[in-house]
């Protein structure tokens, strides 16, 4: 949330049209010029005049002067009111003053007109610094007015720039904006389209009044509460919700596996075709286990969790997604700015320090020997086809268990408490799940930067990309020499965790998500 805001006159706070172009087509009447369809001088709207007149009619620097002051001939009586306030401007920014923001006016129009406008409007006294061109053709690049009225709104003192917005609906604000490195926010109900305001990299795009309102106004209400009132805590209902679906999820995915294995056992003693009999049992007897009439091959195992994970996603994908989608609509506003590439080969750079850096740091502890249950389950993993494990890691089991743990668990916390203590316990609830020392470890820390990603970018498949691409990578270098070479050293280990601390560092330096 930031606190100073610098609006745009024509096109953001009043709708200039008629007086603009109106004065316009005087102005170019002067010089033999007839435009008679007023909509065709729309473009002299935003930019300085002299510019357009320049721009649009080839006129050199001295005929350009002259129309401009053919242009004020008019304006200066008639057209400066032929003008009106934007729907829902007045109480915007009433609200606003009251909230404590700062308005400013940056606007390319000479100063004394703005003022006239405002004061005609009513509208001035929610400035307390208004900011424009001169007459004398000084000061009309927007950079130019941006700096000025950065300068009086921070009174000449060191500019907060992180703390201000320019909001505007041409490109020229942004661009203005950019020049003096604060964010801009463009508005698509004036006189600039969306693909202007794109192509100029607004950082943020507002369709409405209403949805600009809302867009400066977030968190403030939340930060005015009572701290017992900003979070309801967790209840019976909200406790239930996350239980049930665990346990659909659990049932489903323990339904289809058993029902795997009873089919598979049907099939022991029936004629199969040799490729599937070899891909579903062992039949050497000395490879079963000491008591056991069959066995099953890695392939099963991994087939049967493949079966079981889509099973258990099924049961709850339904109402995941429209938690997903819920989520998504109120938080919209957060992410109206889409984030660069830079952020998401961070966010690639973490996910892969992090992933190595705890894997060889279980393996050199002596942890991940010491825990029988997880080397079941890598046995089982390991003794698949690759493709199969590929499959079953990489794909498959993130899908269905980010529907569960980031959808549905994650998100049911978010309501019930901050953001922060919602990662920690969805994390650590991801991690019992996987019921031994070296996954439950692996998958809490690991469950912290998933559910932090997916705060980042308010996306949900990014969630699943980190969880994807951690299970991937390590499941993959487990298939090289690499993991028996000097690679798994504590030298190395290091500086993957230095890798995964800078680029997350980096990452809360360009975006405070909490």
């Amino acid at each position: 949330m930031k606190k100073y805001l610098l609006f745009d006159l024509d096109g953001t706070l009043t709708d200039p049209g008629a007086g603009i172009t109106t004065c316009v087509q005087y102005a170019l009447r002067s010089f033999g010029i007839e435009e008679p369809d007023l909509s065709q001088l729309e473009c002299f709207i935003g930019p300085p005049l002299k510019d357009s007149f320049k721009e649009f009619y080839n006129m050199d620097d001295e005929q350009a002067q002259k129309a401009v002051e053919k242009y004020r001939e008019r304006f200066h009586d008639t057209g400066i009111f032929e003008n009106e306030v934007y729907k829902g401007i007045p109480e915007m920014l009433r609200l606003l003053q009251s909230k404590g923001f700062y308005l400013a006016v940056a606007s390319s129009k000479p100063t004394v007109y703005v003022e006239r406008i405002l004061e005609h409007f009513n509208l001035r006294k929610y400035f307390c610094v208004v900011v424009g061109s001169e007459l004398d053709g000084t000061r009309v690049n927007k950079d130019e007015v941006v700096l000025e009225a950065l300068n009086k709104l921070f009174s000449y003192k060191p500019i907060q720039h992180n703390q201000v917005y320019m909001i505007g609906d041409r490109k020229f604000d942004i661009e203005g904006a950019k020049a003096l490195k604060v964010e801009s926010v463009g508005v698509t109900y004036g006189y600039g389209d969306i693909e202007e305001l794109k192509a100029a990299k607004a950082d943020y795009i507002v369709r409405s009044v209403e949805e600009l309102q809302k867009f400066l106004m977030r968190g403030v209400e939340e930060e005015n509460k009572p701290e017992q009132e900003q979070k309801t805590g967790l209840n019976f209902s909200k406790i239930w919700t996350m239980l049930f679906y665990f346990l659909m999820f659990m049932l489903v995915r323990s339904v289809v596996t058993y029902g795997v294995d009873y089919l598979c056992v049907s099939l022991w003693d029936k004629n199969l075709p040799a490729w599937l009999d070899s891909f579903l049992f062992v039949r050497d007897p000395a490879a079963w286990e000491e008591g056991a009439d069959f066995a099953f091959t890695g392939n099963q195992t991994v087939l049967k969790a493949i079966l079981g994970f889509i099973g258990g996603a099924l049961a709850i994908r339904k109402d995941a997604l429209h938690v997903i989608k819920t989520i998504a609509e109120e938080n919209k506003l957060r992410y109206l700015r889409k984030e660069g590439g830079k952020s998401y080969l961070l966010l690639a750079g973490a996910t892969v320090g992090s992933a190595l850096g705890l894997n060889i740091a279980l393996e050199l502890t002596g942890v991940v020997d010491k825990v029988a249950a997880y080397q079941a389950v890598v046995a089982d993993q390991y003794s698949a086809h690759f493709l199969l494990g590929l499959i079953s890691t990489g794909i498959v089991a993130p899908i269905a268990e980010e529907l569960l743990f980031r959808g549905i668990i994650h998100n049911v916390l978010k309501r019930v408490m901050t953001t922060q203590v919602a990662l920690f316990f969805s994390s650590a609830f991801f991690g019992l799940y996987h019921m031994n020392l070296v996954s439950g470890l692996y998958a809490f820390i690991m469950g912290c930067l998933i559910a932090y990603a997916y705060e980042y970018f308010g996306d949900f498949k990014m969630a699943v990309a980190v969880h994807a691409g951690a299970n991937i990578l390590v499941y993959c270098l487990t298939y090289t020499p690499i993991v028996s070479s000097g690679f798994v050293s504590w030298p190395v280990c290091l500086v993957f965790a230095a890798v995964a601390i800078f680029c997350l560092q980096t990452m809360k330096r360009k975006k405070d998500v909490f």
